[in-house]
């Protein structure tokens, strides 16, 4: 390929012809050398650039994300950025990582394989020395994790990849699962050495304490999905709003509210006496009212549906019959509650 040159080259190269600084065998000399780019077979790059900055958008939703619900869990003030996004060998980044560490295996489902998220030590014992009642102030011992202190972490790494699961909503419908927590990275071979990787390295700060988290992901893994790592995709997907994979997280995060239900059949007034006078296995009709009339159901303090009983299985439920109130609420087809008939 033919080098342009810029109008200043062009004018000194001019200026040195006439001043006679230059021969022409040392001007057809350079002009037949060749630029040669090295490139290294033992670690061939997988992800072009406009995948690395892809990743990198992601996992920044992802910090921001992780920056919200350690703070609120913590209660103090917490930091997390990309700090870099690079790829690089397995071998490189065990080497890179210290020993012992809070190293997480995580499956990647639906994508095949694994991948790694570690915790640096003093971020790791930051945490833990705020949850356990301290100010937060990193440890400076370089040691294992208790099983105490492990199943702290875990919460805490559980809750970090709820987030990680949001932020790659936009690619795929991510389910990351915590598999074992490891404190040697010797002992976490996910993929062989030379394997080439991408590496988001997070820098994090809790109140005066910095260190990094670093999420490894193979690219054997996330291979199904490279197509996708392109910012058309990313952006399109933006703007499309709320995906299928967003509404089923959202599904997912319901599921587990509890709210209020109360089902009232009627209402009468008893005195005092009749209270008292009230034997077991005494039965109290109320007046007028019939097997067929709908039953009032309550949400909180306020009437929200006309209602009809009935069994499901070995559940006691009811039915919405009829809304009475111009209310937003979701379309349930029935509410069951546990009990027997």
């Amino acid at each position: 390929m033919t080098e342009v040159l810029s109008q200043d080259e062009i004018d000194q190269l001019l200026t040195a012809i006439s001043s006679g600084d230059y021969e022409n065998e040392e001007i057809h000399h350079q002009t037949d050398q060749k630029k040669i780019k090295i490139y290294d077979f033992k670690r061939p790059d997988k992800f072009s650039k406009e995948q690395i900055r892809t990743v990198s958008s992601m996992h920044e939703a992802f910090a921001r994300l992780t920056t919200t619900s350690l703070s609120a869990q913590l209660r103090s003030l917490v930091n997390v950025h990309v700090a870099s996004v690079d790829q690089l060998t397995y071998e490189e980044f065990i080497r890179s990582i210290p020993n012992p560490t809070t190293l997480a295996v995580i499956n990647m489902d639906p994508l095949k394989g694994s991948a790694i998220l570690e915790i640096d030590p003093a971020v790791t014992f930051s945490i833990l020395d705020r949850l356990f009642g301290g100010p937060g102030e990193g440890s400076k011992i370089s040691r294992d994790l208790t099983e105490i202190e492990q199943s702290v972490m875990e919460g805490i790494i559980v809750r970090i990849l709820g987030n990680m699961r949001e932020a790659w909503s936009q690619v795929i419908d991510l389910r990351p699962r915590l598999g074992q927590i490891e404190v040697n990275p010797q002992f976490a071979q996910i993929v062989p050495p030379t394997e080439m990787v991408v590496l988001v390295t997070l820098e994090t700060k809790l109140g005066e304490v910095e260190g990094m988290m670093n999420f490894c992901i193979p690219y054997l893994t996330i291979e199904p999905i490279i197509s996708k790592l392109s910012a058309q995709y990313w952006y399109s997907s933006v703007r499309r709003g709320a995906t299928t994979e967003n509404l089923n997280i959202l599904r997912d995060s319901l599921s587990t509210i509890s709210v209020a239900l109360v089902a009232e059949i009627g209402r009468m007034n008893l005195n005092m006496r009749d209270v008292i006078s009230l034997q077991p296995g005494d039965v109290i009709r109320l007046p007028n009212t019939n097997i067929n009339d709908p039953l009032m159901l309550n949400i909180g303090d306020r009437t929200k549906f006309h209602c009809r009983p009935g069994i499901v299985g070995n559940k006691v439920a009811v039915q919405i019959t009829k809304k009475l109130e111009d209310v937003e609420v979701l379309d349930f087809e029935e509410l069951a509650t546990e009990g027997e008939e």
